[in-house]
């Protein structure tokens, strides 16, 4: 494809965004940006839902695993299940009898000012960086589709692209989002199963070829038996159980649609939905990803070094138009459907958790929202600009990575809250407990062949984060404190 046709594709795309947002941002106010006026309709921010999981790196990152990893993810999606069960009757529970709209106003009702400091902090690291990853790999895509031709800098590629979200999220905030996250969903699925059914005609496979040869090929390995791999079966599903809990459900973001639906009935409809979907989904994914490579085996297509190349440079160069349009549709739309919402919560997380926005008049609140927009979209296009200098290995591996050490003093946090029925003795200390957790995981994680006898620490450390972080609280915990004084927050 010539760079003036993906062009005119992502111009035509984000038309169609604007109409969505035009019409859901009619008589918008703040209350509307940050909840949507607790009015969306569950099926609808399911189906949306699933496009802000998986993201760019789930549509490029992922099928290009499949040659390192084979099917093992799906051990980890497995484990997405307990983890979304758990968010519907433990997590929505709470944060609709609390009627939140930051989800970390719980610590400060829990704990005190410096819990719900650390915790919305913790919050705003975590999701800048995890927008920043997926933000970075989309517009490196454009950078080769489009504006490398053009001599474009990649830093003007992501000030547009982080533009065109500040644009149509401005006004109508969450509620803009649920609905364009509806439309940016249904994009991607069509462009990955299209390309699947392209891909099968080009081998001379038919649907039931196609199954078939994905079941018996070598890249069908769903359980890693080697307890020593990173990717050993049992980490891999707690490691999927608690990312889930924790970049779900501790996380402003993802709960923000939830808290947008009409009641808890109707949010824990949406979350188990979604959750039985989304395993469909990610299988669906991986085959691409062993198709992919079977493709470019049987034709003797050479395998990048980045494999995160592998879906694009094939769709974009081999497999014809059809594939090209509908790639450069599904990565613009998966990157758009997680990073406006990403935008939006952090705006929220922000406004509600640092600026304590709702004590001003409407006038003020719009105008503090504003400028914490504008902010936040800064904030990202640096850090993207950072990434790029530092970027190694797979972006989804990268991603978890990272969520092992910024989310885990978050998990901690609330599982003390919710399971410990006791009082913080020190409450001024959380903060300190909270960076010393991760800085102990790390060191962990970087010596644990050694300690374990060749044993690798793999995407379980954000467990083993959050443990640090229980423990370290336990530590300045009051344990004269009685049952009875909780009574408000439970």
């Amino acid at each position: 494809m010539n760079a003036t046709s993906v062009a005119v594709i992502i111009l035509g795309y984000f038309l169609v965004l604007f109409v969505i947002a035009r019409f859901t941002g009619k008589k918008a106010d703040t209350d509307t940006f940050f909840t949507a006026g607790r009015q969306s309709p569950w099926y609808v921010v399911a189906f949306g839902m699933i496009g802000a999981s998986l993201s760019g790196v789930t549509f490029i990152s992922v099928p290009g695993w499949v040659g390192a990893s084979k099917f093992t993810y799906m051990s980890m999606v497995i484990g997405y299940l307990a983890g979304y069960l758990a968010i519907a009757y433990i997590l929505l529970p709470l944060y609709y009898r609390l009627n939140l709209v930051s989800i970390y106003t719980y610590l400060e009702k829990r704990f005190g000012f410096y819990s719900y400091k650390t915790g919305a902090g913790f919050f705003l690291i975590s999701r800048i960086i995890g927008a920043s990853f997926r933000l970075f790999l989309v517009a490196g895509v454009l950078q080769l589709a489009v504006f490398n031709h053009w001599g474009i800098p990649f830093g003007v590629t992501v000030t547009i692209a982080i533009a065109l979200i500040w644009v149509y999220t401005l006004k109508g905030g969450i509620k803009t989002v649920v609905w364009t996250d509806t439309l940016q969903t249904m994009f991607m699925l069509l462009a990955v199963s299209i390309t699947i059914i392209i891909i099968g005609n080009k081998m001379d496979w038919g649907f039931t070829e196609i199954v078939g040869n994905v079941k018996s090929s070598s890249f069908n390995k769903w359980f890693e038996m080697d307890v020593d791999k990173p990717n050993f079966w049992l980490k891999n599903f707690l490691a999927g159980a608690f990312i889930t809990l924790t970049m779900t459900g501790l996380d402003q973001d993802m709960m923000q649609k939830n808290l947008t639906c009409r009641s808890l009935k109707d949010a824990q409809k949406n979350m188990l939905w979604f959750s039985v979907i989304l395993v469909v989904v990610n299988l669906v994914f991986l085959s691409l990803g062993a198709l992919l490579f079977m493709y470019s085996e049987k034709n003797g297509i050479p395998i990048p070094k980045d494999t995160d190349n592998l879906y694009p440079n094939l769709a974009l160069n081999s497999l014809g138009p059809a594939a090209g349009i509908l790639f450069m549709l599904g990565i613009i739309a998966a990157a758009y459907s997680s990073a406006d919402s990403a935008l939006t919560a952090l705006t929220t997380s922000f406004c509600y958790d640092f600026l304590n926005i709702k004590k001003y008049p409407e006038a003020k609140r719009k105008k503090i929202k504003l400028i914490t927009h504008i902010g936040m979209s800064v904030t990202l296009l640096i850090v993207i600009l950072i990434f790029n200098e530092i970027k190694r290995d797979n972006v989804i591996k990268e991603l978890f990575n990272a969520a092992g050490y910024t989310y885990g003093p978050l998990l901690g946090l609330f599982a003390y809250g919710l399971f410990i029925r006791k009082k913080l003795k020190w409450e001024i200390m959380v903060p300190v407990v909270a960076v010393i957790s991760p800085i102990v995981t790390y060191l962990l994680v970087l010596n644990s062949e050694d300690l374990f006898g060749g044993y690798q620490i793999g995407f379980e450390k954000l467990l083993i984060n959050g443990l640090f972080t229980i423990v370290g609280l336990l530590i300045i915990t009051d344990w004269n404190s009685r049952d009875e004084e909780l009574s408000a927050v439970e």
